[in-house]
């Protein structure tokens, strides 16, 4: 993965770059999720930054929770909620 994608609830995506060119910073990270941050490790190297406190405040999204249990990043009971950042965890620093 060389980019980073915004996976919105309502299952569509977009790719973003960090305004620097190299890594987002935090208020990058803030606002495409809409507020506070969470990361979630899908591998190694990819990582899923996620509104800390969206659960059951936002809209579920159910393609980021697919990717993420396939990983088995999350508990299989487990979901995730709002839009999220896909990206390699070398962008976020």
């Amino acid at each position: 993965m060389k980019g980073a994608i915004l996976i919105k609830s309502d299952a569509t995506t977009a790719g973003v770059f960090p305004a620097n060119g190299a890594d987002f910073k935090l208020k990058e990270l803030q606002g495409f999720v809409g507020g506070l941050i969470e990361i979630v490790y899908l591998t190694d190297d990819v990582i899923m930054v996620i509104n800390e406190e969206g659960k059951d405040a936002l809209p579920l999204n159910m393609m980021a929770t697919v990717m993420a249990k396939a990983q088995s990043a999350i508990f299989p009971s487990d979901y995730i909620c709002g839009d999220v950042l896909m990206c390699p965890s070398e962008m976020v620093k």
